[in-house]
């Protein structure tokens, strides 16, 4: 092959190593519905043998956002993959989705292939904790777009749901629970606000802070949870009326968009413990609890509304699986977000 186009900056040899190192990874999710082999022009699942009455695929796409630049920073790329397979598996699990297969997209500066098997592992690994398929993808040598050490990731999931079963929260009424899945820190939201707190008090990725449980930059690098085994646990067990991924806009952007309209939540903010980065970073930023849970997911990744009556039992089946949930609040029938 000419020269010419290395010299213009795209290295084709080094796609096609980043491709035979990432195959181990690609391996392990594979589900007996994948058809065809990794390397192939499109990804092909069969859905010929599920048994659905009326089945609807729900869908997702999302980003990591600048939560990159750290990873960029801190010289690790082996967890940010997992980030964008959770943003994007944990929507579709909000409306009662199984996930089925995901694909994923890198654009970068330059092609390091050690650095793309890293970023893939880490969708392998999410891919893996959700039960999905990685089954195809594009990583696009894009120099002049980004700069050589720096790339893009985004990400795209299926998943399959029995119509009748969607999660919509249109049975959700007054006085039903909301039960808390705990998150594992920032996950992938809120990281423009964090970068603007940390360039402001010229804070050290790298050092150890005693407040926290490492280096900052480790801390915040800590992947975003998956929630779609424990919500498949739920479904089990009870009807799951509404739930909401607590995302980009925190608990008063997202919680209503799981309630009816005239609808609202009453949530005790002493019913479970903040993960030590929250409080680090109000101080640091000098933000309002108001500002705090506007941005941030303060600890909660996903909120679940099921009837009162069987909260107990949801909850039990939660903690036998592993899984930390805490009863945070209860529907009411106040528009908005209130606090005890």
């Amino acid at each position: 092959m000419s020269d010419r186009y290395k010299q213009a900056g795209v290295d084709v040899e080094a796609g096609y190593q980043s491709v035979e190192q990432m195959k181990k990874h690609v391996t392990r999710t594979l589900r007996p519905e994948v058809v065809g082999s990794l390397g192939a022009f499109a990804g092909i699942f069969d859905i010929s043998k599920f048994d659905y009455e009326h089945p609807v695929l729900v869908t997702g796409t999302d980003g990591v956002g600048t939560k990159l630049k750290l990873a960029f920073e801190m010289g690790k790329h082996d967890t940010i993959g997992q980030d964008a397979v959770a943003m994007c598996v944990n929507d579709i699990v909000a409306q009662g989705a199984d996930p089925l297969f995901f694909l994923d997209y890198i654009a970068c500066g330059k092609n390091s292939p050690d650095q793309i098997e890293q970023i893939v592992k880490g969708i392998a690994d999410g891919c893996e904790q959700s039960g999905c398929a990685l089954i195809g993808g594009e990583t696009a040598e894009m120099p002049g777009m980004y700069d050589p050490q720096e790339y893009d990731l985004a990400g795209f999931v299926v998943g399959i749901a029995e119509k009748s079963e969607l999660i919509t929260g249109e049975d959700v009424r007054a006085g039903d629970a909301i039960i808390g899945l705990s998150s594992s820190g920032v996950h992938s939201n809120g990281f423009s606000l964090v970068r603007k707190i940390i360039a402001e008090y010229n804070l050290d990725l790298q050092k150890a802070i005693p407040e926290l449980s490492g280096s900052l930059g480790e801390v915040l690098l800590t992947p975003t949870r998956l929630y779609a085994r424990q919500v498949k646990t739920m479904k089990q067990h009870a009807e799951i009326k509404g739930i909401a991924h607590i995302t980009g806009g925190g608990f008063y952007e997202n919680i209503p968009r799981a309630l009816p309209d005239g609808f609202g939540v009453e949530i005790d903010r002493a019913a479970w413990k903040q993960p030590e980065v929250f409080p680090f970073l109000q101080e640091k930023g000098n933000l309002s609890d108001d500002e705090m849970y506007g941005v941030f997911n303060m600890g909660i990744g996903m909120i679940v509304i099921v009837s009162e009556a069987v909260r107990e039992e949801v909850m039990e089946r939660l903690e036998e699986s592993g899984e930390t949930a805490h009863h945070i609040g209860m529907v009411t029938a106040q528009e908005g977000v209130q606090w005890t």
